[in-house]
């Protein structure tokens, strides 16, 4: 049998965590920039008169399995279905126009961010007299969005819901209490994609009392900077070691 050896305790010197990996600071900035946008957007569309998520689709499927069980409900389960297939095809737009699993600078994100902005004023034009059109623009948007860096130096990111963002959390919570050692560069990222969109929520739930569905050109707004700016600094990213 194999001796018992003790655990190396974050800190002593057997103990080697990874270092800070490449353009944490862009992914920083971007993913909560990102995060805020999206809990815009999903703020927005549960005070529509819809009052669906479009960001994510977790609660669209349980609105979509209710209302198939139980036609009775109220739930439009082919609206629910739309808004899901709307996430999924703006998911698979990214995927056809990068390689989504892996942060590169120099690949065609602006492009996509004008695309998403530009699905955005469409919503927000759509809304008042086509509420479903606006809903399903929404949630293509945001398909769009979540896809654009799923993962970054292995860690899973995702700037459109918060489930697997706080259960990583919790995960380096219990590293830390039992005295493991902590990717501190990713609870970073993780604390910050959280603020955002908590920050955005309200934002957005500010602005829909202000300008109604119109509020989504907001975000719409700062996705298009983004998308000019990435373009105006790109080969300056690349040039960072």
């Amino acid at each position: 049998m194999l001796p018992d050896m003790p655990l190396p305790l974050a800190g002593s010197q057997d103990f080697r965590m990874p270092s800070r990996p490449q353009y944490f600071r862009i992914f920083l900035v971007g993913g909560v920039v990102l995060a805020v946008v999206a809990g815009f957007i999903n703020a927005v569309t549960i005070l529509s008169p819809g009052q669906v998520t479009a960001t994510h689709v977790t609660g669209t499927v349980t609105r979509a399995a209710v209302a198939f069980a139980d036609p009775k409900s109220g739930l439009d389960f082919w609206i629910a279905g739309l808004l899901v297939l709307s996430f999924v095809t703006g998911s698979a737009i990214t995927g056809a126009v990068l390689d989504s699993t892996r942060l590169r600078l120099g690949r065609r994100y602006g492009g996509l961010l004008m695309v998403e902005s530009g699905l955005l004023v469409t919503s927000a034009m759509s809304f008042e007299d086509h509420l479903v059109q606006g809903l399903l623009l929404a949630a293509l948007a945001s398909g769009i969005q979540n896809a654009l860096a799923t993962q970054y130096s292995q860690a899973i990111v995702r700037t459109t819901h918060l489930t697997g963002i706080v259960t990583d959390l919790g995960i380096a919570m219990g590293k830390w209490i039992a005295r493991r050692g902590v990717d501190w560069w990713r609870v970073q990222i993780y604390l910050g994609i959280l603020t955002g969109f908590v920050g955005g929520g309200m934002s957005g739930a500010l602005a829909w009392e202000s300008w109604g569905s119109r509020a989504l050109m907001l975000p719409a707004a700062v996705l298009a900077a983004m998308g000019v700016i990435y373009w105006t600094v790109r080969d300056q990213l690349l040039e960072i070691p």
